[in-house]
């Protein structure tokens, strides 16, 4: 299946470091703690945008980092936060992670997916004050922001899917109308992967046409190029049904257009509910009889019938208007349907509150996203900010769980980069 697929590495800023002073004020010798909070990072969105048809954009440039918050200052300031990066993606655009887990499927124009969450801004020596501890000189760092690689595959192609059996003219009808250059030649299976092409009907109006593989009976079963045919008309909004009725043709128009609407049926009954057009191709070579089997397959279905040709233009242009009226009402359509929503993914380095002790030979290893982070953020050769971590854990559960696993005074317990001797309150 032709997929327009890229990888790329995006990462949330880093927040701000909080501040550690104390207000400085003349007549007023105890002002206390003032330093402020650092800022929050920025984060890394995906944005669906119509005004983006494909992802190229992101083969030139790979890396995408938002910008880091800023930090806390004295007289309780706060650090600015860090800049939003926003990625427009064309409508359609699915991101995966590393494990191919989906993280977002924009499907519609202006849905957003936060894949990159920024650290939060450390907190300033004003935020660590309480009662008993009037005066704390210790301020947190603010946390990294989120990186991972994701992948990017565009599966929302066209607007009009061109269908047919093989060899009915659909390449040289896209290479007509449109700017792309499919490969053309008289056997079957020429184009192997949908083929996207820009049809610009005015200064205004413009749709995506995309000339899809050949299509057969057993398609639905994966026979011929079915499956990753029919995968891309499923996200098409129109159907034009290409039929030869040139004399040269193996099958008769209404046969051929009965056997491609039963596989689109047994692939999806939904593809049958959009809206679906009929064009006879090769009509500077037709056949009178065929010409009007095909014009009757078509409207005793109650679909519009434009016989053309191709190689010489004649009847396209009128196929062509008729389609972007299509075009514009089904997506009049699809748009009245859909509840404006946004859907963030976001990570939250916190949000883990669980941690596990691991013991060995070398000591007792404690390890959980809480507990790790804890200690990043924090300046433990400070003796207050030591107090403070040490305060935290325990009342996180930490030291009752190491007493439970057997741990003893002078042990060694490890969290993260950080080595310590076990020392339980009395």
């Amino acid at each position: 299946m032709f997929i327009d697929e890229v990888e790329i590495n995006v990462r949330g800023g880093s927040g701000g470091a909080g501040c550690a002073s104390f207000h400085r004020e003349k007549f007023r010798p105890l002002g206390g703690p003032d330093g402020g909070d650092g800022g929050k990072g920025g984060s890394v969105l995906l944005r669906a945008s119509e005004s983006v048809n494909t992802l190229v954009e992101y083969t030139r440039r790979r890396h995408y980092r938002a910008g880091g918050g800023g930090s806390g200052a004295g007289n309780n300031c706060h650090g600015a936060e860090g800049k939003d990066i926003v990625l427009q993606v064309p409508v359609g655009t699915q991101a995966r992670d590393e494990n191919g887990t989906l993280l977002a499927d924009l499907a519609h124009s202006g849905k957003e997916a936060m894949v990159a969450m920024g650290g939060r801004g450390g907190r300033g020596n004003a935020s660590f004050a309480t009662p008993t501890r009037r005066s704390p000189d210790f301020a947190e760092k603010g946390e990294p922001g989120q990186e991972r690689l994701i992948r990017l595959e565009l599966k929302l192609l066209a607007d009009v899917g061109l269908i047919g059996y093989p060899n009915v003219g659909k390449s040289t009808l896209i290479s007509r109308i449109s700017a792309a250059r499919p490969r053309i030649a008289e056997y079957p299976f020429t184009t192997l992967e949908p083929v996207l092409g820009v049809v610009r009907v005015d200064e205004e109006r413009s749709f995506v046409i995309s000339d899809l593989p050949g299509l057969i009976a057993g398609a639905h079963e994966g026979k011929g190029l079915g499956l990753r045919f029919l995968r891309h008309v499923e996200r098409t909004v129109v159907l034009l049904h290409m039929l030869d009725v040139s004399p040269a043709a193996g099958i008769s128009p209404a046969r051929a257009l009965g056997i491609v609407l039963a596989e689109l049926e047994s692939y999806s009954p939904r593809l049958m509910g959009r809206p679906h057009i009929v064009a006879g191709n090769k009509l500077d070579v037709a056949d009178e009889q065929w010409l009007e089997e095909a014009r009757e397959a078509a409207e005793s279905r109650g679909w519009e019938f434009f016989p053309i040709s191709a190689v010489t233009g004649e009847g396209v242009k009128a196929l062509v208007w008729r389609l972007a009226g299509m075009v514009e009402g089904a997506r009049r359509e699809d748009s009245s349907e859909i509840t404006e929503e946004r859907t963030v993914y976001s990570y939250d380095p916190l949000s883990e509150r669980d941690f596990h002790v691991v013991r060995d030979e070398i000591g007792f290893y404690v390890q959980g996203e809480r507990v790790e982070m804890l200690l990043y953020r924090l300046d433990i050769s400070n003796p207050q900010a030591l107090a403070y971590v040490q305060g935290c854990l325990k009342k996180m559960g930490v030291e009752e769980e190491l007493l439970k696993q057997g741990a003893r005074e002078g042990d060694t317990v490890i969290i993260g980069d950080y080595v310590f001797d076990f020392l339980p309150e009395a």
